[in-house]
């Protein structure tokens, strides 16, 4: 029988998969100007602000960093155990006419993302919204696609993908569960 935890990304990993993902939103916004990202409650968050420190260090110019709680908008709020809705931080020039960067830990289904957009009409209209992940897991349930990668992970849907962070977890790894029965 196999080990029941895997890990598939471990600090050094997760580093250079952050800094890449760095380094594509500048190349792909041809430089920080008009940026704006948002992370996606509760991991989301933290990588957002490290994605925004790297592209700090390579520009020299600080990328405005918030967070979107995309709680009230899920399509399957009755469906699951009420959660603390966290904040939204959006940053004081908001995001009417800036190219949003949503950033989030895992992507599944997809529905987090259709909330998320649903979520940001509510507070402006950006130019554009990009998303990144860490982890892209497929099984997708709706038409969702991450511009910014940091791992492409096929998993059955009955494996759990666990991100940790640092600022939350003590250490950064992605690692696959079996999902208990």
């Amino acid at each position: 029988m196999s080990d029941p935890v895997r890990t598939v990304l471990d600090p050094r990993d997760v580093n250079r998969a952050l800094t890449r993902i760095s380094h594509e939103i500048l190349e792909r916004n041809k430089g920080p100007a008009g940026l704006v990202l948002l992370g996606i409650p509760s991991r989301g968050v933290p990588l957002a602000q490290r994605i925004a420190e790297r592209i700090a260090s390579v520009e020299g110019e600080q990328v405005p960093t918030g967070s979107l709680d995309v709680t009230m908008y899920r399509d399957d709020l009755r469906m699951k155990p009420a959660r603390a809705l966290l904040p939204t931080e959006i940053p004081s020039d908001g995001i009417d006419g800036k190219v949003v960067v949503l950033v989030d830990d895992v992507l599944y289904s997809g529905r987090t993302i259709r909330a998320a957009l649903d979520a940001l009409n509510d507070l402006g209209r950006p130019k554009a919204v990009r998303l990144a992940v860490l982890v892209d897991r497929g099984h997708r349930e709706l038409p969702i696609r991450a511009d910014f990668v940091g791992k492409n992970l096929p998993t059955s849907s009955a494996e759990r993908v666990r991100v940790r962070v640092a600022e939350m977890d003590g250490t950064d790894s992605v690692t696959i569960e079996e999902a208990s029965s």
